[in-house]
């Protein structure tokens, strides 16, 4: 699966950057941390897709579906709160020892997390035992992650040139939608083994799969060097003690932009790569390997989209293109419902690649740069993966809880859900407008 994963990220990046415009020390370093970053998101998102198809039937028995569905998305969201824990632990670290060291850490607490969920026992085997376990395993991914992306997008951040950050840092954002990609597809090919063996063993595998993916991980950043803004700022002794306190005294206003500049992008992603998979086939009757199918192709499309939207943030700015990409969501909120409950095939398959594409990908690719941006080297680490993970446990975590709730409680409704998509896109594009333009800047501060 290494070999796959490394052949589906070159085929991604051919056409978008030529290996002429990386000097070698770059490209390595976006190369590793995206191909880790790879690993990350494949580990955090099988269980996303477990959740909605699997979970609530092996560990959460109940008679009404809806209850064991709110179970499956409870734990769902467990994962997302305790991010914020990781990246205040890892960015304290990362800020005060280096960002590769921890890179390393992160990605054996994520793997080792996932590999763990595909041994554990269902809840006839063990009762109460089975999801207690399932929700620790969930932690320690949550914390894996949650020191993971930050890590990650300085590694690059530090060490592209100012006039290509966008682009180099929307490549390992591309960790996040290959991630998804493998996982969705793994588990599409998983939906169709007999639906009794896909139960008992055949979902377990994309979760065993972990642990060849932390041999390959860790052989990868391990051969990285630290960046080099660190590493000046570790030789002249100006390494923050506290940097959480320099932050939330210092950087109380950048934090908050993080945090918006977050929350509607992974309400999307949620929305239709782990509730819609449970919403179109559970309410609307519709095939499950179609729907894991129509979100392959969406992630297959948003390949293009998001180095395509880092290169243009590179020439006309962040701030245009994070507002194209939030007012787009924000005009879709209720066109996606609409087209989803036509429960026609082409419609539907059309609002999930529209939907992923445009209201995620384009704002996720500008992550990368963007929230880097704002912060000073001593506190980034923090910085950045507090905002991020706040922002993620907002608009993410909570999402498709709240969305399964408000259809299964309502009889179908989901105005709600648009209305709820609308709002979060008005506080990142309130964030968008707070701060200043970024782009091609120098972030030696």
């Amino acid at each position: 699966m290494g070999d796959q994963m490394a052949e589906a990220m070159q085929g991604a990046m051919t056409g978008v950057v030529s290996n002429a415009a990386f000097a070698p020390p770059t490209r390595r370093v976006v190369l590793a941390s995206a191909f880790g970053t790879i690993i990350e998101w494949y580990d955090f998102f099988i269980y996303g897709t477990a959740a909605a198809l699997v979970f609530g039937k092996t560990f959460f028995p109940a008679t009404d579906p809806v209850v064991s569905t709110l179970a499956a998305f409870s734990v769902f969201a467990v994962g997302y709160l305790a991010r914020p824990l990781g990246g205040i632990v890892f960015g304290h670290y990362g800020d005060r020892i280096g960002r590769r060291s921890m890179l390393v850490i992160s990605i054996m607490l994520m793997g080792g997390g996932t590999f763990l969920v595909g041994l554990l026992p269902s809840y006839e085997q063990v009762g109460i035992l089975a999801p207690i376990c399932l929700i620790v395993l969930r932690l320690v991914q949550a914390i894996g992650l949650g020191g993971e992306w930050g890590g990650a997008v300085l590694m690059v951040a530090e060490t592209a040139p100012p006039d290509r950050r966008g682009l180099f840092g929307s490549i390992v954002q591309m960790g996040n939608p290959l991630g998804r990609l493998i996982a969705t597809g793994v588990f599409a090919l998983a939906t169709r083994l007999p639906s009794s063996e896909f139960l008992s063993w055949g979902w377990r595998l994309p979760f065993l799969a972990s642990a060849l993916l932390i041999i390959v991980g860790v052989f990868i950043r391990t051969r990285l060097d630290e960046t080099p803004a660190f590493e000046r700022l570790r030789n002249t002794r100006k390494v923050a003690r506290i940097p959480l306190v320099d932050v939330l005294s210092t950087y109380r206003r950048e934090t908050l932009i993080a945090i918006g500049l977050k929350v509607t992008e992974v309400a999307w992603v949620n929305i239709l790569s782990v509730f819609a998979v449970a919403y179109l086939t559970k309410q609307l009757g519709m095939s499950q390997s179609f729907i894991l199918d129509a979100v392959t192709l969406a992630t297959l499309f948003e390949l293009f989209i998001m180095p395509s939207a880092g290169w243009l943030s590179d020439r006309v700015g962040r701030r245009p293109i994070y507002l194209f990409g939030t007012v787009f969501g924000i005009l879709f909120a209720f066109p996606l419902f609409w087209l989803l409950e036509t429960r026609n095939p082409t419609l539907v398959l059309l609002a999930i690649v529209i939907g992923i594409s445009f209201c995620q990908g384009i704002v996720f690719a500008l992550h990368a740069s963007f929230m880097p941006e704002l912060f000073g080297t001593k506190v980034r680490y923090s910085g950045i993966s507090l905002g991020f993970q706040i922002g993620a446990a907002i608009g993410g975590g909570l999402t498709p809880l709240v969305a399964a709730a408000v259809v299964g409680w309502s009889g179908g409704a989901t105005w709600p859900i648009s209305a709820f998509l609308i709002l979060l896109g008005s506080i990142t594009t309130l964030a968008v407008v707070s701060t200043r333009e970024t782009s091609g800047k120098s972030i030696e501060t």
